[in-house]
């Protein structure tokens, strides 16, 4: 495809992840942005609704308790990731109070059955320790969930940080924080990825720290949009946030024509080749999928009045809701990033 160099590009700021994307989107290779198109897209999805989602968590979980809520949200976001096997392509599911679960409703779902049994895994003690063959009873489905050895390294390492600093328990984390998300280094994505290694979604692309923080945001996103109602918790620059780079979003970009791909790697997402983490081709993805995100929700706000501006986090949600069940091949690469 060429390298990208071209002047029109708008620069845009507002956050240290969109700050970070530019040297990518200047000097891409495989993934371009249509900037010409983001307004034409733009002129119909203005006048959608695009909510503010009010997410309540599953199973009664939580339950008017906010401390819980937290410790439920954040232990669950540090291995909420990857639940497609990358041989059968076959997606994790559990059956649940009646119900069958998949993907990241399966390993709530997980969560629950755990909780229900008294077993304390939302407590660093816990998670410090918890052994593989807990792990594989604890998440028990149809397949093995996807990466358990590494998820069991990451509640390793969580919940000894917990246990060490926060009395082995998030909510003590997020009470310690600033109201922000980027505060000088106290805000709470500052501190989750200084201090929580598995947060800390940065890649190299040309010497640049590319930092797309997908799930650092999402955790954040979901406790915000579960207790915003309560003065518990409360954001200041929750307009901070970015699209959620994932697997889905770049699909619904590349197939409104906001984004698109080279020859080579259109063919070897098709293909189902695997993308390598932190390869150029997916830190090119991750970042255009930011990039064009952020584009497309600042057309869109031209277009709405004052009083339904419209943060990317919803656009996110719009993308991702119409799209993570269509049949079009996303990239696979495994990662425990998002």
């Amino acid at each position: 495809m060429g390298t990208n160099h071209d002047l029109r590009w708008p620069k845009l700021t507002g956050s240290p992840v969109l700050d970070s994307v530019h040297p990518v989107i200047e000097s891409s290779r495989d993934v371009h942005t249509h900037v010409d198109k983001i307004a034409d897209v733009a002129r119909w999805m203005a006048y959608e609704e695009l909510p503010m989602p009010d997410y309540a968590l599953p199973f009664g979980i939580g339950a008017g308790d906010v401390h819980q809520t937290i410790d439920f949200i954040l232990t669950t976001a540090c291995i909420d990731t990857a639940f497609t096997d990358f041989s059968s392509h076959i997606k994790f599911q559990v059956d649940y109070a009646g119900h069958n679960w998949s993907d990241s409703d399966a390993l709530f779902a997980c969560m629950k059955r755990a909780i229900d049994k008294g077993i304390p895994i939302l407590d660093g003690v816990f998670l410090a320790k918890v052994t593989r063959a807990e792990m594989a009873t604890l998440f028990a489905g149809n397949i093995e969930l996807p990466m358990l050895d590494d998820k069991m390294q990451i509640l390793h390492q969580v919940g000894a940080t917990l246990t060490a600093k926060y009395g082995g328990r998030f909510h003590n984390f997020v009470e310690s924080c600033g109201p922000r998300l980027y505060d000088k280094g106290n805000g709470l994505i500052d501190r989750l990825v200084a201090e929580f290694q598995r947060f800390n979604d940065v890649s190299d692309y040309d010497g640049h720290a590319i930092k797309i923080y997908k799930l650092p945001q999402l955790a954040i996103w979901f406790l915000y949009t579960s207790l915003q109602k309560s003065e518990k918790f409360q954001i200041e620059d929750i307009d901070k946030m970015t699209a959620f780079a994932d697997y889905i979003v770049p699909v619904a970009l590349r197939l409104l024509g906001l984004t698109s791909y080279s020859k080579d790697l259109e063919q070897a997402i098709n293909s189902y080749q695997m993308i390598p983490r932190d390869s150029r081709q997916e830190v090119e993805i991750r970042a255009h999928c930011v990039y064009a995100l952020a584009l497309l929700a600042e057309e869109i706000n031209k277009l709405r009045p004052p009083d339904l501006q419209i943060i990317m986090p919803q656009l996110d949600a719009r993308l991702w809701t119409h799209y993570h069940t269509t049949w079009w091949p996303h990239h696979l690469t495994k990662t425990i990033m998002y």
